[in-house]
């Protein structure tokens, strides 16, 4: 199993029950196809730089951090393309955490 990042972009409104609605049925996509959720981190709307749209000008932002299996990453792209409130999803590997840097020498007085 990998970890993995995926960034989505909500198309919901402002609606606290909306949003969390969303990330709730994305947590559930991930562990039915036996991926396990570590983390949620809401990154709030934000307005599209360049909106190919004009029905749709900003998101809301959402990163999920996961491990799965390698192979259910396309699962979840095909899932996800299908959602209406889903506007955009980007998978990543997560980058691995440093071990804890050595300490610094003691200052002599």
């Amino acid at each position: 199993m990998k970890k993995y990042e995926g960034l989505f972009i909500l198309n919901v409104s402002n609606k606290e029950e909306e949003i969390k609605e969303a990330i709730d049925n994305i947590a559930k996509e991930i562990v039915a196809l036996g991926g396990k959720v570590e983390a949620v981190q809401r990154l709030e709307r934000h307005t599209f730089a360049r909106a190919k749209n004009k029905k749709v000008t900003s998101g809301y932002y959402v990163n999920f951090v996961f491990t799965c299996a390698p192979s259910v990453i396309e699962q979840l792209r095909n899932k996800f393309a299908l959602k209406e409130e889903i506007f955009r999803v980007m998978f990543t590997i997560a980058p691995e955490k440093k071990a804890e840097e050595a300490k610094p020498a003691e200052a002599k007085a």
